[in-house]
């Protein structure tokens, strides 16, 4: 006599070493296919990390060339405002002395001052070589991004908001203010009020 429970058991060997005891959606041919359809996953996976990576050394590329040309342009920022106090005082220099002086003085004295004037030249050319501009914008619109208000000028000349005079040229480096333009602002003068005829 056999017994039942060992019979089912053999059954189910059976089963299983002829491939019909699997779960259902696990045969061979799916599991034939995983290893491809997995590195074909991979695959996809490193060639978007590797586009992300270019495209981040690109990006750090161009962020580099841009911070190296304006470490070139702006660099000698802080020298050029200190040379411009000496630019400012040989004008200063130069505005104080009247035509009187210039025409009637001995040749030393002309000598002296053709030599200052020839001195701030150069030196507001090579302030120019260095990318350092200056600007005077007497009768434009006044703009605070580029010009420093110290007063404001009541004149008909002009319309009011406009630079009526300039105190001190500014300057320019690059594309970024160095020095705004000191300048007093125009303004409409003041309505005088009606004579009061009551004789």
């Amino acid at each position: 006599m056999t017994d039942p429970t060992a019979r089912q058991g053999e059954d189910a060997v059976a089963e299983t070493e002829n491939g019909q005891g699997k779960p259902a959606g696990q045969n061979d041919s799916v599991s034939a296919a995983d290893p491809v359809a997995e590195a074909r996953r991979e695959a996809a996976e490193y060639k978007d990390r590797l586009l992300r990576t270019l495209a981040e050394m690109e990006n750090l590329r161009k962020r580099t060339e841009r911070e190296v040309a304006d470490a070139r342009l702006y660099g000698i920022a802080s020298f050029a405002r200190e040379v411009l106090a000496v630019a400012d005082n040989m004008h200063r220099a130069l505005s104080t002395i009247g035509p009187d002086v210039r025409e009637g003085g001995d040749a030393q004295v002309k000598a002296l001052i053709e030599g200052v004037e020839l001195t701030e030249r150069e030196l507001l050319k090579a302030l120019e070589k260095s990318g350092v501009k200056k600007f005077s914008p007497q009768g434009e619109k006044f703009d605070p991004n580029l010009h420093q208000a110290m007063f404001e000028m009541e004149t008909t000349e002009g319309p009011p908001g406009y630079v009526a005079q300039v105190i001190q040229a500014g300057y320019m480096i690059g594309d970024r203010v160095l020095r705004p333009a000191m300048v007093a602002v125009s303004k409409a003068p003041k309505a005088q009020p009606p004579a009061n005829d009551n004789t």
